[in-house]
């Protein structure tokens, strides 16, 4: 399932917390989003309707709740940006990322790390 980019911020708000309103989705939006209220509305009833989020009533409240994990919504993302972006090769994005953003000592480490968890698990088998 493809988010846009307003998608994504309502989830990550729902995220955050759960399950929630739309009033309590709009106050865990960054301060600089500054959308009325039925816009918020709209964009959780689009995401009901596509099935990442669920709906229930509590009286006259709508309480939403996410049905995707933030995990699977980054793999689709991923994914995605790989097959479009990079023809869906992970070097290359790999070799983009080195070039393009330098990483942290911190960042380096950890990378590194992941990669021995990575082969340790696999054998050593590339």
């Amino acid at each position: 399932m493809k988010l846009s980019d307003s998608e994504w911020q309502i989830m990550n708000a729902l995220w955050r917390g759960h399950p929630a309103t739309a009033r309590e989705v709009s106050e865990r939006l960054p301060a600089d989003i500054d959308w009325a209220y039925t816009t918020i509305k709209t964009m959780l009833n689009r995401l009901v309707a596509k099935r990442a989020v669920s709906e229930r009533k509590r009286g006259n409240t709508s309480l939403y709740e996410p049905l995707v994990t933030r995990d699977k919504a980054r793999r689709t993302a991923l994914s995605a940006l790989l097959n479009q972006a990079f023809d869906g090769a992970v070097e290359p994005l790999l070799h983009f990322v080195a070039r393009e953003r330098t990483l942290s000592d911190k960042e380096r480490r950890e990378l590194v790390r992941l990669l021995q968890e990575e082969d340790a698990k696999s054998g050593g088998k590339s």
